[in-house]
């Protein structure tokens, strides 16, 4: 069996590559495992500073293979125990992206269906190709979205066209994704775009950067107050150290900066 997720990293940026081109990567169980193996090796890989996720072949993800895992009674059914911090081992698909430390950017084209779209949820931004075919596909198997669609849709989708979305399975482009928030931007060569922002954040003093990450993910839950003092606590940890000064100089010699 092939590899199910690809990885390979250049000057901080690490490209990960869901590998199932001939089934539009559908989620089968061995890319389960693929996708999570994956999310725990970049928790706590110090060395990446952004990282881009894209599907090989034809289309980004297709959602879930459900002939892959059947309906058998010893499959999984109970989903509530919360195996990963806050969420269960499937909604860790779209939530772990969310909760890496760095910028993840993903690079969307061809399908992306159902849990594919809660994949690309998880990404901090979200580069499409106009042409791409979506849908919240989990209605059409007389189910709910619950790869962590919901938390990670809120304060983007519109919650009226959300709901529409859910209730119908209806397929959509990539341009009404980035109309309706599912898509930060639409492009014609997704990764390519991809892949330049993710040299720009590299390019950037990394402590900023995951400070500035963490204090995005707390704007969902925290008030004005979590959120002022998060500020502080940060910028405490950054200011006037060594990559902060480094950052500066780089500006002011007009050179690349050289961060530790």
């Amino acid at each position: 069996m092939a590899e199910r997720v690809l990885m390979t990293t250049t000057d901080g940026v690490c490209h990960v590559r869901l590998n199932r081109g001939d089934k539009m990567n559908a989620l089968d169980p061995a890319m389960f495992e693929g996708i999570t193996a994956a999310l725990e090796t970049l928790a706590v890989n110090g060395s990446v500073r952004a990282i881009v996720l894209s599907g090989e072949g034809d289309a980004f993800c297709a959602g879930l293979d459900l002939g892959s895992f059947g309906l058998k009674d010893d499959a999984p059914s109970d989903l509530v125990p919360r195996t990963h911090g806050k969420a269960n081992w499937v909604q860790n698909l779209g939530w772990g992206w969310r909760q890496l430390p760095v910028p993840v950017i993903s690079a969307v084209h061809g399908v992306c269906f159902g849990g594919g779209l809660q994949l690309m949820a998880g990404s901090d931004i979200k580069i499409i190709h106009p042409d791409t075919r979506c849908a919240v596909m989990e209605m059409r198997w007389g189910l709910v979205p619950d790869m962590s669609g919901y938390p990670l849709w809120r304060g983007n989708v519109r919650d009226d066209i959300l709901r529409r979305l859910v209730y119908t399975n209806e397929i959509f482009s990539g341009e009404d994704a980035q109309s309706y928030g599912f898509a930060t931007e639409v492009n014609e060569e997704p990764l390519a775009r991809a892949l330049e922002l993710a040299r720009i954040i590299a390019g950037k003093n990394p402590d900023a950067i995951r400070a500035a990450k963490k204090i995005s993910n707390m704007m969902g839950e925290a008030s004005d107050a979590e959120l002022l003092l998060a500020e502080s606590v940060e910028q405490t940890e950054i200011i006037y150290k060594p990559n902060q000064l480094e950052a500066v100089a780089a500006f002011f010699e007009k050179r690349e900066a050289k961060f530790g």
